[in-house]
């Protein structure tokens, strides 16, 4: 008897998956607990309608990511900072600096956990930041540290 998954089932497969169990099982297992409807047509054209949902999200999302990348490495965020009479720089720059001067200055809004800095910002000058979008999708952001 061909059934349909409603949640993983441990041996057995995946949500969504269409398998094939014995008659009892199916009867006496799966429905009562409610893992499991039957195969009909109905069943099938939602799980392939659910597939094709989400496969169009995603490329969406990978296209919105990809455009985002571009627009990111066309942009330079400036962070003013303050210095000491020596000409050095107070404190670092963090990724969580870059993130609010981003949304403030561009209205692009990142998170900082997915911000990356090759080296501690602690001196004035321009730094290029990896931004990590999407999986496999990265952006390089232009930031520069300038004195008030």
């Amino acid at each position: 008897m061909k059934v349909v998954l409603l949640q993983d089932v441990k041996s057995q497969g995946k949500k969504d998956q269409i398998i094939e169990v014995s008659e009892g099982y199916a009867r006496n297992f799966l429905f009562p607990k409610k893992l499991a409807i039957v195969a009909d047509a109905k069943a099938v054209n939602d799980i392939k309608s659910k597939q094709s949902s989400e496969k169009h999200r995603i490329e969406v999302e990978k296209a919105n990511a990809r455009e985002l990348a571009k627009k990111l490495g066309e942009t330079t965020v400036k962070i003013v900072g303050s210095a000491g009479a020596d000409g050095r720089f107070y404190g670092s720059v963090t990724t969580k600096d870059i993130s609010e001067a981003l949304k403030s200055q561009f209205g692009i809004e990142i998170d900082k956990r997915k911000m990356e800095l090759d080296c501690q910002i602690k001196a004035f000058g321009t730094y290029k930041v990896e931004v990590k979008l999407y999986t496999g999708i990265s952006g390089k952001l232009s930031v520069q540290v300038v004195e008030k």
